[in-house]
């Protein structure tokens, strides 16, 4: 016989039931797709009313930016982590670069598939934006210290560098390199090209 008790829905503390329902949200993302994730779904899945979720999320646009905020924030905050623990350049680089890729392997195929959507990219617009102003103003200011460039110089070497382990991200999402190897290739091409810099040069814009 099954006692009450038994059948009794455990009671958790309110962001602990918020992060259930994100990493239940992101394991059918992963599994099944986008199309899969449904406040339905959820709170089958989870064995919890749907209108437990809805009083975590009010949409499911809501809920679908909540969890890409969450991808960007982990990734920042470990990103800066990594930034203080550098003891060098070429260390900062390779630490903040190995940890983008690693991100980028294990979570890309759920951050492409959030964006993908219209809504969510919409609605996280502002963060991104402000999230990678704050990063450019970071590399900007370490070069500049590092190397000396004038500052129209680093901001475009900043630009380009992106554009760089952005592509050695696409490179290891697809299997066609490691994330050790992309890791120092980055380290190598970054730091030798602006060694080479001729910094008092005129940069025509």
């Amino acid at each position: 016989m099954t006692s009450t008790s038994a059948r009794k829905r455990i009671r958790l503390a309110p962001e602990t039931r918020r992060t259930q329902i994100l990493d239940e949200s992101a394991r059918l993302i992963l599994e099944e797709g986008l199309h899969a994730v449904s406040m339905e779904r959820i709170a089958r899945d989870l064995r919890i009313s749907k209108g437990l979720v809805y009083r975590y999320f009010p949409t499911r646009d809501a809920l679908l930016a909540a969890l890409m905020h969450r991808e960007q924030t982990e990734l920042r905050d470990r990103g800066m982590a990594s930034a203080l623990q550098a003891v060098s350049f070429a260390d900062l680089i390779r630490q903040t670069t190995r940890l983008y890729l690693q991100h980028t392997l294990d979570r890309g195929a759920l951050i492409a598939a959030l964006l993908a959507d219209p809504s969510v990219a919409r609605l996280m617009e502002e963060d991104s934006r402000s999230d990678r102003e704050q990063t450019i103003r970071y590399f900007v200011r370490a070069i500049r210290r590092e190397f000396q460039l004038p500052l129209p110089l680093a901001i475009a070497v900043v630009d380009l560098l992106s554009a760089l382990t952005d592509q050695a991200g696409r490179l290891v999402a697809q299997g066609q390199v490691d994330v050790d190897s992309a890791t120092e290739m980055c380290v190598e091409l970054i730091t030798g090209g602006l060694s080479a810099l001729d910094g008092d040069r005129p940069l025509k814009l």
